[in-house]
């Protein structure tokens, strides 16, 4: 029967541990204890050890065992890639850092070479650094993965270990170096390559930068994060890795070493702050000793030819702001050894090459190029640079003529771009008539000059053709006789600037020893900002005992007179806040006094570590620059230093109108010194190295303190700045001297709190004074055109600017007795400086930025918030320069052609997307309405003149204006306070000015019509 019985399953069962020790036959066998010092001789034991959780004495013992094949006393070295190594590796990162990091460091508290660098040394290698960025990755994904939060993870304190583990692998100057160095053990060459490939986008890639600045996020959110880690900072990133390629190269390479690091920084240029990069390895190897100087150009050579160009453009404005830009080079001398030596460097760097002199000749005359907005000096040395060279001077001359004439390049490019050409060409005339006269000869009697000097003498702008005539008198006087020489006997052209730029023919600088350049590029590196010592404490004063001789009896005298009742006693002080604090130790009685001088205010400015100073130095601040401004050299001798403290300056203490005292601080530096200042503002926003709120806060100031030296705004401190010795008591000054006038004859607006939103106001009041007399016209109308709705465009602006008072006659006739086209509203002299310091610095740079290199650069300027600042501060700089102002039609092309290219930024979804658009953005939208509105109403009195010289703007705009209206949605009536009503509104009105403008001058249009499609 038993043979029949089949069994279902079977069951085997471990014996417990209760069993066996119940089991007396069986004696108990207990784990052996690792041996305090490792004595194995294979990979294979060292990583048994490591799983079997060591005691710290066995840890170090392997780590030792490990880091001595590193050193190449056994066969096994851990960083050369291997399946035993991955395995070693793997179990050092994820189970010993975790479990041993801290007791590891502080194993290495107080020594040079601690137990921590023993574990570093042996993951010092390729696979050792991506093993713990692939680890860092998982800790993050497990750590956002946690329902619980990032505070509860349990992958905190290890990605804590981890990022601190990182950083420390990264923190030495020659890491870069040794870690490469890992690999020249092995001799296969299909083991190297792929190495080779990942060790330069381990480092290039960003991936180190993107997971070191996600873990501090992390670490941030679950307060664990005690000290910012400098992997996560990009600029600290290209500046570690710039000082181990410095190190690399300065002591040697060898041809593959050389094109391996070439490789690097042209994979590492994709990176932000990579122009940080070209500037290390230019200052500490070209201007450092004669052997680091061949090191770089062994390795510039190296570089491809497009990277050549980049990193040529970055010195080239290095140079300029470290060195060239503050040398004044109006004065008649022409012994500028600075000059001489940055010639010198950079014939070093392009040397007889002939892609590299094209690289030079293309930045000199192309569009845009020459160091637009820098001064002559860099431009003085990079044609030095070609002078010795016939051909290439003579390109440079006849692409620089080319371009000048060219009717095109007149009309549409920035002035300050003009310019710096202009000054190339007259500089490459002078030393094309030193090497062959006959050249420039031939070339002034040819067509393409002669059409130059044509069309510049014809062109409605000043500067061009200012520019145009200092040219024909300047190449006449190298051709020609005294007798024979152009002369257009103007008064432009007996000024100091007509003279500077006449005087550019005859300039001859040479290549010059790097000395001056050295030593100016040392004292313009900043120093390191130390901490400010402690104040020591003071010793409590004593009551001083008098004397008992001393001599002196006071004695109360009684007096029985009468008190004098024009006498006014005393009012009690105010009691202090600080005395009435319960502990009386806490009350500080060393309270910092105000400053009186702008050095005191400077050394309040960088005491960020006081409180006391920084709140007095921000309330001081905008007083004491605009008191001091005219009176002694106190202020333009430290305005940028000043500009570059408040534009930087954090609120670190959550001070009350921190930021609207910061700006006012800013506006007193400006209005203090303009010309000087509203262009340092303008290149501080494009090329500094600032927050978004930053750079937003420069263009705050410059539209506000435009506007106040204009004369519409009047600063409350401009009153309080004024010495009490200058002013007439206050009830005789109203009598004598009347409130400051704006553009319309009107008393000027007290300019009190800047809310964050101060120019939004100013272009809101602006757009409804534009928009008024529209509104009235339409209201008088029966009926309006069917297309504007402009029933329901006249409600929402009546209910807007509050107005139902009174009745769109009088808007429209009080509108039109502001505007009288004879009244001159500000001086020419005013004019002038907004349009030279404030406006055309701001365009032309953001034409530059356009065609930059730098992608870092356009991706600031296209930020949706600051590119409609941008143009709503460009807006308010036009209407400030008012229609008086002499650079108008220059002031005009240049903003209508910028609002034209940014026009992509605000496509609606329903238009065909532009070259520079993708998305619609109502707030661009917006700010580039309202400096269309600017633009039209500056040029209400030359509308014909404005039809004549841009027929196809005013045609492109109309049609883009009218897509806007049609596209964007908006009530039908109502008050109207959302956004896409307001932009409605705008479009109303410039379609209306513009469609008028187009009615009345069709004929004038007709030219400009034809092929428009």
């Amino acid at each position: 029967m038993e043979e029949l019985l089949t069994p279902v399953s079977q069951v085997y069962r471990k014996r417990t541990d209760d069993e066996q020790l119940l089991r007396p036959s069986e004696p108990i066998k207990s784990a052996p204890e690792p041996s305090a010092d490792f004595k194995g001789s294979s990979p294979g034991e060292a990583l048994d050890v490591l799983k079997g959780q060591p005691s710290y004495d066995s840890l170090l013992s392997v780590l030792r065992y490990l880091r001595k094949g590193t050193q190449g006393k056994h066969s096994f070295d851990v960083r050369i890639p291997n399946p035993q190594a991955a395995q070693v590796i793997h179990v050092l990162i994820t189970e010993i850092i975790p479990n041993y990091w801290t007791v590891l460091i502080e194993g290495s508290a107080g020594q040079l070479k601690g137990d921590v660098d023993i574990l570093l040394a042996c993951l010092q290698s390729i696979p050792g650094i991506n093993a713990v960025l692939t680890y860092l990755r998982a800790l993050l994904r497990e750590a956002k993965g946690d329902r619980r939060g990032p505070k509860q993870s349990h992958a905190i304190f290890t990605i804590s270990f981890i990022l601190d583990a990182l950083s420390r692998l990264l923190q030495e100057d020659g890491d870069l170096k040794r870690i490469w160095s890992s690999t020249h053990s092995l001799d296969n060459h299909a083991q190297v390559r792929p190495l080779r490939q990942e060790f330069i986008t381990l480092f290039t890639s960003g991936k180190i930068i993107s997971l070191s600045a996600e873990a501090e996020d992390i670490l941030r959110q679950a307060d664990k994060l005690q000290d910012a880690v400098w992997t996560g900072d990009g600029k600290a990133y290209i500046d570690w890795l710039g000082r181990n390629l410095v190190q690399w190269v300065r002591y040697g390479l060898t041809d593959n070493d050389s094109n391996l690091c070439a490789e690097i920084v042209t994979r590492a240029s994709r990176l932000a702050h990579s122009d940080n990069l070209a500037k290390k390895l230019f200052a500490d190897l070209l201007l450092g000793d004669t052997n680091s100087s061949s090191a770089f150009t062994t390795l510039f050579g190296h570089f491809p030819p497009l990277e050549q160009r980049k990193m040529l453009s970055v010195i080239l404005k290095y140079l300029a702001d470290m060195c060239l830009n503050a040398l004044d080079t109006s004065e008649k001398t022409e012994d500028y050894p600075i000059v001489w030596a940055a010639t010198g460097a950079l014939k070093m760097i392009v040397g007889d090459d002939e892609v590299r002199k094209g690289h030079l000749v293309s930045w000199l005359t192309g569009n845009p190029g020459a160091g637009i907005g820098e001064g002559c000096a860099i431009r003085r040395a990079a044609i030095a640079v070609l002078a010795e060279d016939k051909e290439a001077i003579t390109t440079v001359l006849e692409k620089s003529i080319s371009q000048f004439g060219d009717p095109l390049y007149i009309k549409h490019t920035p002035i300050l771009q003009q310019e710096a050409h202009a000054q190339v060409l007259l500089l490459s005339a002078g030393y094309v008539h030193r090497l062959a006269p006959i050249k420039l000869t031939v070339l002034t009697r040819s067509g393409t000059y002669l059409n130059a000097i044509s069309n510049r003498i014809a062109a409605s702008q000043v500067s061009a053709r200012f520019l145009g005539m200092v040219v024909g008198e300047s190449l006449s006087s190298l051709v020609h006789g005294a007798d024979k020489k152009l002369s257009f006997n103007m008064e432009e052209m007996a000024t100091d600037d007509a003279n500077w730029y006449k005087s550019l023919v005859r300039v001859y600088d040479k290549v010059g020893p790097l000395d001056p350049l050295r030593a100016s590029v040392s004292t313009s590196k900043p120093a390191k900002a130390r901490k400010p010592p402690k104040p020591k404490e003071r010793a409590t004063p004593q009551p001083s005992k008098a004397a008992p001789n001393s001599g002196f009896v006071i004695e109360e005298i009684e007096d029985d007179e009468e008190e004098d009742p024009d006498l006014v006693p005393y009012a009690k002080p105010d009691s202090d806040a600080e005395d009435s604090d319960d502990d009386p130790t806490l009350i500080n009685r060393d309270k910092p006094k105000a400053p009186v001088y702008i050095k005191d205010l400077i050394a309040y400015l960088r005491d960020t570590e006081n409180y006391d100073k920084q709140k007095l130095a921000l309330t001081t601040a905008p007083t004491l620059i605009r008191r001091k401004a005219s009176y002694g050299t106190e202020v333009s001798s430290h305005a940028e230093e000043l500009a570059t403290l408040l534009v930087g300056l954090q609120d670190k203490y959550d001070l009350d109108n921190f930021h609207e005292m910061r700006l006012q601080g800013m506006i007193a530096v400006v209005v203090a010194q303009p010309k000087k200042m509203g262009q340092w503002f303008a290149k501080t926003f494009f090329d500094g190295d600032y927050l978004l709120s930053q750079r937003a806060s420069i263009l705050v100031v410059l539209g506000l303190s435009a506007r106040e030296i204009a004369g519409f705004d009047a600063s409350e401190y401009a009153a309080a700045a004024s010495f009490p010795s200058k002013r007439l008591p206050a009830k005789v000054e109203k009598h004598y001297v009347p409130s400051a006038p704006n553009t319309y004859g009107s008393s000027a607006a007290k300019l009190k709190a800047l809310p964050p939103n101060a120019l939004d106001g100013i272009a809101q009041s602006l757009s409804q004074s534009f928009l008024a007399p529209l509104a009235a016209e339409a209201a008088d109308a029966v009926t309006g055109p069917d297309a504007l709705k402009l029933s329901s465009f006249t409600s929402r602006l009546q209910s807007q600017s509050g107005s139902s008072s009174s009745s769109p006659n009088d808007a429209a006739a009080a509108t039109k007795k502001k505007r009288q086209p004879g009244v001159r509203a500000i001086p020419n002299t005013t004019a002038s400086l907004i349009a030279a310091s404030f406006f055309f610095p701001l365009t032309s740079r953001f034409q530059a930025a356009l065609h930059s290199a730098s992608a870092t650069a356009r991706g600031v300027l296209f930020q949706p918030e600051l590119l409609a600042l941008y143009l709503k501060t460009l807006g308010l700089l036009l209407h400030a320069a008012g229609p008086s102002t002499l650079a108008l039609p220059q002031m005009t092309a240049e903003l209508w052609d910028l609002l034209l290219a940014v026009r992509g930024r605000c496509i609606p979804t329903s238009l065909p997307q532009g070259p520079g658009g993708g998305d619609w953005e109502p707030g661009v939208a917006r700010a580039l309405l309202f400096a269309l509105v600017a633009l039209l109403d500056v040029n209400e009195g030359d509308m014909r003149g404005l039809c004549e010289r841009h027929g196809r703007e005013v045609v492109e705009t109309t049609e883009w204006v009218a897509a806007v209206f049609s596209d964007t949605r908006g009530g039908d009536g109502g008050a109207g306070g959302s956004e896409e009503e307001e932009l409605k509104m705008l479009a109303a009105g410039v379609l209306i000015r513009l469609r008028e403008a187009v009615e009345k001058y069709q004929a004038l249009l007709m030219g400009d019509l034809m092929g428009f499609t």
